[in-house]
């Protein structure tokens, strides 16, 4: 029951990091738009691109935390013990990062649109940067049940090297869906500024996979061995190969498909990262096992998790169907008029 439960999660945090982190990867193109003039229609296509989904994706973090809290007790103590820096660095830029998208487009004021702007644009850069940080902690095992807070746990060369690969991978995905936003809002000049930024973060993500696996190779012995070996390493091949198709699909201009590809690659890379891991949620100091909560508890957790699956899934990937579809867009002032009542349905005694 525990690995039932634990595979859940990983499902969770690998949904939470191709959707949340096509908003994060959004905002860190937004960040780099350039000034008021030069970022004006890339920010345009973000603002619009964003707006129908932006809170529903950490529906899947919340998930994460509560199977943690309540089905691994000592991991969640010992993750938020060991990283309560990082992490709460994330939590403060997920807060600030929403405040500014929501408030920055109603602001009346040129200064404080660009205050919500900056907040929003640097939070999507830092919350991503300080998870795979402490996702990197993890990995290599440098906390334990019974470690205390230090630096040494999430600021090492590891775990940077893991947070700017998280980085890039939202880049990756931000780029590759604004390309296709770009096409369906009719913008072509911005559907060339996206397809090269997909380009440069394929290449980023590349260089720093491979930085990655070397660290990996020489701080996590044994997760280097799951990723070599079985069913890490067949994982591992997938997102090869869904990388490969989404540089060949993004220069061939299939923009919808990329976007699949695209998740593939972050999708069966998380992937390959839980199984390399197992049967150890902190390798090589908790197992699965070891980690889990009462008997009662996992069963009731999987019945709970299996009807939330059940229920909120396909809700949300409906949500993202009709988004993705243009299916949400907002009502412009000629869609008032013409739902608007017509001469014809006024009568005389109106």
């Amino acid at each position: 029951m525990a690995d039932l439960v634990a595979f859940v999660m990983l499902l969770a945090v690998a949904a939470y990091a191709c959707a949340g982190g096509t908003d994060y990867g959004a905002g860190f193109w937004d960040l780099t738009a350039g000034g008021a003039e030069r970022g004006k229609r890339p920010r345009w296509l973000i603002d619009h691109a964003m707006a129908p989904v932006w809170e529903v994706n950490n529906v899947w973090l919340i998930f994460v935390l509560v199977l943690m809290w309540t089905g691994f007790p000592v991991l969640f103590q010992t993750v938020f013990t060991a990283l309560w820096l990082p992490l709460a660095l994330a939590v403060l830029g997920t807060v600030l990062r929403g405040a500014g998208f929501a408030l920055r487009k109603p602001s009346s004021r040129l200064a404080r649109r660009r205050l919500y702007g900056a907040l929003f644009a640097i939070a999507s850069l830092l919350t991503p940067f300080f998870l795979g940080a402490a996702v990197g902690a993890v990995a290599t095992g440098r906390i334990a049940p019974g470690t205390e807070a230090s630096a040494d746990a999430w600021a090492n060369p590891a775990s940077l090297l893991f947070g700017l690969l998280t980085v890039a991978g939202t880049a990756l995905l931000g780029a590759v869906f604004l390309t296709a936003d770009a096409a369906r809002f009719d913008a072509p000049d911005l559907v060339g500024y996206f397809r090269l930024r997909a380009l440069v973060s394929l290449v980023a993500v590349a260089l720093l996979a491979v930085g990655v696996l070397l660290v990996t190779r020489g701080d996590a012995p044994h997760v280097w061995h799951g990723l070599t070996h079985g069913a890490g390493l067949a994982l591992a091949i997938v997102s090869v190969v869904c990388f490969a198709g989404t540089g060949l699909l993004v220069l061939r201009g299939q923009r919808h498909w990329a976007r699949f590809s695209a998740v593939g690659v972050v999708g069966a890379a998380v992937f390959a990262w839980g199984i390399a891991q197992h049967p150890y949620l902190i390798p090589t100091s908790l197992t699965v096992a070891d980690a889990a909560g009462d008997s009662q508890t996992l069963v009731w957790l999987s019945v709970v998790s299996l009807v939330a699956l059940l229920l909120v899934a396909p809700a949300v990937f409906f949500l993202y169907w009709l988004d993705t579809h243009g299916e949400l867009e907002p009502l412009t002032e000629s869609d008032l008029r013409r739902t608007g009542p017509t001469r014809g349905d006024v009568t005389d005694g109106d």
